[in-house]
C-alpha cells in the first residue's frame, strides 16, 4: 500500500476505530471478543452515525498498515490525535478500553498501548482512571 494511503488524514470516525485496533492489535493477537466488540461499538454507539460500516475492514488493514512502518504507532496516534476534538480523544480512549476489557484480561502490551493512548491524546490521569473503571464493570462476567 503506498505510503501516500496510510498517512493521509483520518476522518474522526476512522481514528476511533484506529484507536480501537491500536489496543487490538497491541499483543499481535486480535481476538474474536475485541473483534465483535469493535463491531458492536461501530454499530451502536453515537459517535459512528453516519459511519459506512461497510468500511470497516479498509480502516482496519489501514491502521495495520500504518502500524507496520518505521515509527506505525508514533504515527497513528499523531493521525488519530489531529481528526479528534479533546472530547472524542476520551471517547476513543473510552472505545479502546472496551476492546481490552472484552475478553476479560488485558496483556502487558495492550496495558502499554492504554498508558501510551492516555498520554499521547492528553486525555487526563483520573479521567482515565473513570473510564478504565467503567469498562472492567461493564465487561465483568460471572464465569
Amino acid at each position: 500500500m503506498p505510503s501516500t494511503v496510510t498517512t493521509d488524514a483520518l476522518t474522526p470516525h476512522e481514528a476511533l476505530v484506529f484507536a480501537m485496533v491500536l489496543v487490538s492489535a497491541a499483543d499481535r493477537t486480535m481476538t474474536d471478543r475485541e473483534l465483535r466488540t469493535i463491531g458492536r461499538i461501530v454499530t451502536s454507539m453515537p459517535a459512528f452515525v453516519g459511519f459506512d460500516q461497510e468500511t470497516l475492514p479498509h480502516v482496519a488493514d489501514r491502521c495495520v498498515a500504518v502500524l507496520q512502518k518505521a515509527d506505525g504507532l508514533e504515527d497513528a496516534f499523531a493521525l488519530i490525535r489531529a481528526a479528534l476534538t479533546p472530547a472524542l480523544r476520551e471517547t476513543a480512549y473510552a472505545f479502546a478500553c472496551d476492546v481490552v476489557a472484552a475478553d476479560g484480561r488485558a496483556s502487558q502490551e495492550e496495558l502499554r498501548v492504554l498508558e501510551l493512548m492516555r498520554h499521547r491524546l492528553d486525555v487526563e490521569r483520573l479521567v482515565a482512571a473513570a473510564i478504565e473503571r467503567g469498562a472492567r464493570a461493564r465487561h465483568g462476567r460471572l464465569d
